[in-house]
């Protein structure tokens, strides 16, 4: 089953910033150790800041990449937020990659 995993904000929930911080951070790294993988992470609005440089998540980050999990920045976000020198390139996406990418999933999932 392809599934894709849509990450827009920094934070996971609605509570502390800090405590949702920590929650996705959480979410994260454990997503390494699932059985059954995502096939991609689209990353938007907010969101592409887990993926810039000084991030406190590129570790897990890293490891879904390595695992084999596409991991994607929308671009028109990642110019807003101004990280484009702080994003590896091959992670930035426009909207007609990251459209096809979610008509192609099986389930799409929202964090």
């Amino acid at each position: 089953m392809n599934r894709t995993i849509i990450v827009s904000n920094e934070v996971m929930g609605n509570g502390p910033e800090d405590l949702g911080k920590t929650i996705m951070g959480s979410f994260l790294r454990k997503l390494c150790l699932e059985e059954n993988k995502p096939a991609t992470i689209v990353f938007y609005t907010a969101g592409v800041k887990l993926l810039a440089e000084g991030s406190a998540v590129l570790d897990a980050i890293d490891a879904l990449s390595k695992a084999g999990i596409d991991i994607i920045a929308c671009g028109t976000c990642v110019n807003y937020y101004k990280l484009g020198d702080k994003i590896e390139p091959e992670s930035i996406g426009d909207m007609p990659t990251i459209i096809s990418i979610l008509m192609k999933s099986d389930v799409v999932i929202t964090v």
